[in-house]
């Protein structure tokens, strides 16, 4: 990691996360993918089998490819985690819609498993990440 941030610190603890959640990891079950995903400022590239992160690494990382990039600015990742975010924070989807997000490169396994993803991120929102 380049620097120690509480964005990038929540991305770290995605996996572990993620790990307690059966139900969002059943509803990946078929998502086989290599993303990039972080903040504008510390991107990490994911790798998601089975719905399972196997490998979250911190960009970037030479020779590595990914399909998809889901960016956003520190500000909307902590706008977006509060608990009961305001209008226009509260999906990926506005955050991209209001320029605070950014979302690249082949899209169709991020809208394919839409909701996978918008659960995965919002896991810093329910407190788990404290």
């Amino acid at each position: 990691m380049k620097k120690s941030d509480p964005v990038s610190e929540a991305f770290t603890r995605l996996p572990a996360m993620l790990e307690q959640g059966a139900a969002l990891i059943q509803r990946g079950r078929l998502l086989d993918v290599d993303c990039l995903l972080g903040s504008t400022e510390q991107a990490f590239h994911v790798a998601i089998r089975g719905g399972r992160i196997v490998d979250l690494a911190p960009a970037p990382v030479l020779m590595r490819v990914w399909t998809f990039a889901y960016r956003a600015t520190p500000e909307a990742w902590t706008a977006y985690w509060q608990p009961m975010p305001a209008a226009g924070w509260h999906d990926l989807l506005a955050l991209t819609k209001r320029g605070a997000a950014t979302l690249e490169g082949d899209i169709k396994p991020f809208m394919t498993h839409l909701q996978y993803f918008k659960d995965l991120l919002a896991l810093p929102r329910t407190g788990a990440a404290r």
